[in-house]
């Protein structure tokens, strides 16, 4: 009698097995999510811009430093320029576009589409559609909060990881502090400006700082990080780079190429208030 249990028990291992290898892929599929890309590849002292669309002209929601990581959800094409959608680690609040080449690795699945909420049935009136009531917590203390005992302490690369985050974190903050007790600028704008190697030229926000007849000039960039040019008795002086300087004047406006790519168009009346 024992024996045939056993057998039954057996058989029905058997013919359950399949069903559960089956039933693995699908398990799979839904544990996938976003994968964490690095930021990295931006100046020393230069920010990532975060932007509420895929546009070097979109709303500006964050800027952060080499080193972040963020969730990367996917990425696509814009105007021949690749942009993932992104969300901060640190902060679900911070979500938005960042351009691909500053994130390492990339996502290639398709970024997910905003999906608007569901309409509701016009002859439902709003005061009727009420939330449902929610689940009364548990009197027991210990029940609420889970299980009683204690969590597995963090591995050394979770340490790590986090340390390394905590300090952008404090640089970032450190920055921002410096950049609310600088002076107000004297004059902002924009002006005509490439960054890269045969880029057609865009636009570029400005601020212009002046003191006595010399003036300072940052330049920032679409796609994240400035460029401070600076101009010395009425002409293009230099940068804050290391790349070789040089430029032409054509009536009052100044042409400026820094390196091998980088190009400006800084009028004297922008420049200098002449």
């Amino acid at each position: 009698m024992k024996r045939k249990a056993t057998l039954r028990l057996t058989l029905k291992v058997l013919l359950a097995a399949p069903l559960l290898l089956a039933a693995l892929p699908a398990l799979a599929q839904d544990a996938t999510g976003p994968i964490i890309s690095i930021i990295g590849g931006l100046q020393p002292d230069d920010l990532l811009n975060i932007r509420a669309t895929a546009s070097p002209g979109g709303k500006i929601e964050a800027r952060l430093p080499n080193g972040a990581a963020l969730k990367n959800y996917g990425c696509k094409t814009v105007n021949n320029y690749p942009w993932c959608k992104v969300e901060d680690t640190q902060d679900a609040h911070i979500t938005g576009w960042a351009p691909a080449r500053y994130l390492s690795p990339t996502n290639p699945a398709s970024p997910p589409e905003d999906t608007a909420a569901p309409a509701t049935d016009a002859r439902v009136p709003a005061a009727a559609i009420s939330p449902l009531p929610s689940e009364a917590p548990p009197p027991d203390i210990a029940a609420r909060l889970g299980s009683t005992e204690p969590a597995a302490p963090p591995s050394a690369v979770e340490i790590g990881r986090t340390a390394m985050q905590d300090a952008y974190g404090l640089a970032f903050a450190a920055a921002a502090t410096a950049q609310s007790d600088a002076p107000a600028p004297d004059v902002a704008g924009d002006i005509p400006c490439a960054r890269h190697l045969g880029q057609p030229m865009t636009r570029c926000e400005i601020s212009v700082a002046r003191t006595g007849g010399d003036s300072t000039v940052t330049v920032t960039w679409p796609d994240g990080g400035t460029r401070v040019i600076n101009f010395h008795d009425g002409k293009p002086a230099g940068s804050d780079s290391g790349d070789e300087f040089r430029f032409t004047r054509e009536g009052t406006l100044n042409m400026i190429r820094i390196g091998a790519s980088e190009r400006f168009e800084i009028t004297d009346q922008l420049a200098l208030g002449k």
